[in-house]
């Protein structure tokens, strides 16, 4: 009787022990999941929920603050999350709060994050709000970029192989500088002579610059001509002139040519005295006689002003000549 009594008080002690046990693993849960606490219904609209579950927490500035209650299809493109929130964590959220979804880690389960709002402050959440919700990358998708970006990746470092080793191998331009010593110093020589180039021109530059600003723009030439454009047609005409009388010239240069050429060609007097010796010779023999001829005549003259029969006459033509130089005095 006693063996059975006590087998009973164990069985009794196992059952309230299970009992307990359930009572808190129930209340624990049930806490945690905000199924006793006094809670805050809040809302928030997505397009892709990206694999979130009904029991998934949700969580602000990293705190687990609720659960997501209910997954509602609203529409093809909107689907309603109903969350409930801890009531003292949510009286410290604002309107202007957002929602989103990530994963909990990088294989993890999804949770509904949300994230205090910018600008200016508004007041606490209530009973039934919505909160605007933010889409972001799931952790799918970033795992296929990431795959598609391995896989540029590989292609680009299979095609920088060949462009290595066709380079190492001296095809190409590349691999011609890198193998070919002599056109690497042409190379050189040409990049020098170009940085040369490049001081000359910068040096021309300048020197223009200083041309251009010494020059006066308000009274020189250059100035009116740039700035009064009845100067600058007057200075076109001008050049128009010019051109016009360098044509005249060229005309008159050519026909001096063909005249010249008449003179040293031709038969006529002028070539005949230009080209014939002997008429040169007498005609110089003419000039020397016709000179002593007068020299002949100056003495004869002077020996009559001193002969008897014409001293007399020379006398009087002196003294008219005086008084003529007399009456033209002032």
């Amino acid at each position: 009787m006693k063996i059975q009594s006590s087998k009973y008080l164990r069985l009794g002690l196992f059952v309230i022990s299970g009992l307990i046990i359930f009572t808190l693993a129930i209340f624990f849960i049930g806490n945690r999941q905000h199924l006793f606490g006094e809670s805050l219904k809040v809302t928030s609209v997505f397009k892709n929920v990206n694999g979130l579950q009904v029991g998934n927490n949700v969580r602000f500035a990293g705190l687990d603050v609720g659960t997501v209650k209910e997954i509602v299809m609203v529409n093809d493109t909107s689907i309603a999350v109903n969350m409930f929130l801890d009531i003292e964590t949510a009286n410290q959220m604002k309107k202007n709060a957002m929602a989103t979804i990530n994963s909990d880690g990088l294989v993890g389960s999804m949770v509904v994050n949300i994230i205090p709002g910018e600008g200016p402050r508004s007041s606490a959440l209530q009973q039934g709000d919505t909160l605007e919700s933010i889409s972001q990358v799931a952790t799918a998708d970033m795992l296929s970029t990431l795959n598609r970006t391995n896989e540029n990746a590989a292609m680009l470092t299979s095609d920088l192989l060949k462009i290595t080793n066709s380079i190492n191998s001296g095809e190409g331009v590349a691999g011609a500088l890198l193998k070919d010593n002599e056109m690497a110093e042409d190379l050189k020589h040409s990049i020098s002579n170009l940085r040369q180039s490049t001081r000359s021109a910068i040096t021309s530059v300048n020197r223009f610059n200083n041309l251009l600003s010494q020059v006066n723009f308000d009274e020189s030439l250059a100035g009116l001509m740039l700035n009064d454009s009845l100067s600058a047609q007057k200075f076109a005409a001008t050049l128009s002139n010019l051109d016009s009388s360098a044509v005249e010239i060229n005309k008159i240069t050519n026909d001096i040519s063909a005249f010249s050429s008449e003179i040293k060609t031709g038969k006529g007097v002028i070539n005949f005295m230009l080209t014939d010796t002997s008429f040169v010779n007498h005609l110089d023999s003419s000039l020397q006689n016709i000179e002593e001829a007068t020299h002949k005549f100056d003495q004869n003259m002077e020996a009559l002003k001193h002969n008897f029969f014409f001293r007399g006459y020379f006398r009087r033509l002196e003294r008219q000549k005086a008084r003529e130089a007399e009456a033209n005095e002032p």
